[in-house]
């Protein structure tokens, strides 16, 4: 017999919440403000690069090589905009330090107007809330910028975990905080192997957010 259901835990990004407006016109908005002329297309070619370089390179926002979510972030700023033929330290170092606070305002992230709906009908079915997301440290604030942060008992980012989905050491924290069985909780996110796959791989009762309709793997039921 299936335990009941106590617990949903939430990813973040492209599940409840998504960055405004592209990283490409961000940067280019910060880099404005510093007098220099940069095209949002050329910045986000430079960005997608900058960020699969660090993320292979350091990933989890290299926690064990000594970095944090912040030293991190700067690098890739500073490798963007680099690359964009921006090479005065100071203006590198500025920009980097800015647009990582940036990032930190609810104003520059959009919450999907289903989020609230879909958390609040879980709280009033009873079911407890929490997070798990490979994020960095600035999570908590973006949340309650955006009103969604009193909707959950607990947050785990990758970057305070030491460890990132796809590991599933980072679901086995969750479990830990929810202090129930993996069998009565479930878990909502957008990338197929990261959230649907590895949560299943502990027990937890995963699903597949599609919002765009990209995932067709034979082996999800229609029911996930």
């Amino acid at each position: 017999m299936r335990a009941p259901l106590r617990w949903v835990l939430w990813d973040v990004k492209d599940t409840l919440l998504k960055v405004r407006t592209s990283v490409g016109e961000q940067y280019c908005r910060e880099a404005e403000r510093m007098g220099l002329s940069l095209s949002p297309v050329e910045v986000d070619a430079a960005f997608r690069q900058a960020y699969r370089h660090y993320s292979s390179r350091y990933p989890n926002y290299g926690i064990t090589q000594g970095l944090n979510g912040k030293t991190w972030w700067m690098g890739v700023v500073r490798d963007t905009l680099s690359q964009c033929r921006v090479q005065e330290p100071a203006l590198l170092n500025t920009a980097a330090h800015n647009l990582y606070h940036h990032f930190s305002n609810a104003e520059n992230w959009e919450v999907f107007p289903d989020s609230k709906q879909a958390l609040e009908s879980c709280s009033s079915l009873g079911l407890k809330l929490g997070v798990v997301s490979n994020f960095d440290n600035r999570l908590e604030a973006i949340l309650r910028g955006c009103g969604l942060l009193s909707h959950f008992s607990f947050l785990i980012t990758s970057e305070e975990a030491g460890v990132a989905k796809p590991s599933p050491a980072i679901f086995d924290q969750a479990l830990q905080k929810c202090g129930e069985p993996a069998d009565s909780v479930a878990h909502i996110g957008d990338h197929y192997v990261k959230d649907y796959l590895t949560s299943r791989s502990v027990g937890i009762h995963g699903f597949l957010l599609d919002r765009h309709n990209m995932h067709n793997q034979p082996d999800i039921p229609q029911e996930h």
